[in-house]
């Protein structure tokens, strides 16, 4: 035991040991991480659920960023990423409630907050990557995505979302139970 702390403990007073020891608890408290920052894997509904929330965030941002540049005599690609929203609206709810169980679990205050976090960050990486590339070769790589999405049903939006890749990493661990292959 070092001098300083011998000394302070010879000298001590039982009050003064509640007191400090009362302090030291309030510390502890304070600096042990809280629900909130507490990291929480994910099970494998709701890793699928993050990826499908992803990928419907990209697609808005492929929408809005290469509607002027629809071919002639088709539907803008902004109104195609609409339509597809209205008619597969109670899948991506449903996503959208797993991932608010999973922030209301993992203690999050707002999950509804950290939702829009998410859809927020989605939104700005893949605009980042169109601001890198010229327009038309944005465009050209990302848009043909919309008619395709357009002519999937639940069952193949659901698998596209099952499917993980390193490329896009969720923003929370799988659990070790969670049958999840990343590729």
């Amino acid at each position: 035991m070092n001098c300083f702390l011998k000394h302070h403990l010879s000298i001590a007073s039982p009050r003064q040991w509640i007191q400090t020891g009362g302090m030291m608890l309030i510390l502890l408290a304070l600096l042990a991480p809280s629900p909130a920052h507490a990291v929480t894997c994910y099970t494998e509904a709701e890793a699928q659920a993050e990826q499908a929330i992803r990928i419907h965030s990209e697609l808005m941002i492929i929408g809005l960023n290469c509607q002027h540049r629809t071919p002639t005599g088709e539907k803008n690609y902004y109104l195609q990423y609409k339509e597809f929203t209205a008619s597969h609206g109670p899948l991506f709810a449903g996503y959208e409630n797993i991932l608010i169980q999973y922030y209301t679990r993992a203690g999050f205050k707002s999950a509804e907050g950290e939702l829009n976090k998410l859809r927020t960050q989605f939104a700005n990486k893949i605009s980042g990557d169109a601001a890198k590339m010229r327009p038309d070769l944005f465009c050209n790589y990302y848009a043909p995505r919309i008619p395709k999405v357009r002519a999937m049903n639940n069952a193949q939006i659901q698998k596209w979302a099952s499917t993980f890749y390193r490329a896009h990493p969720l923003s929370q661990p799988i659990c070790a139970s969670a049958k999840v292959q990343m590729r």
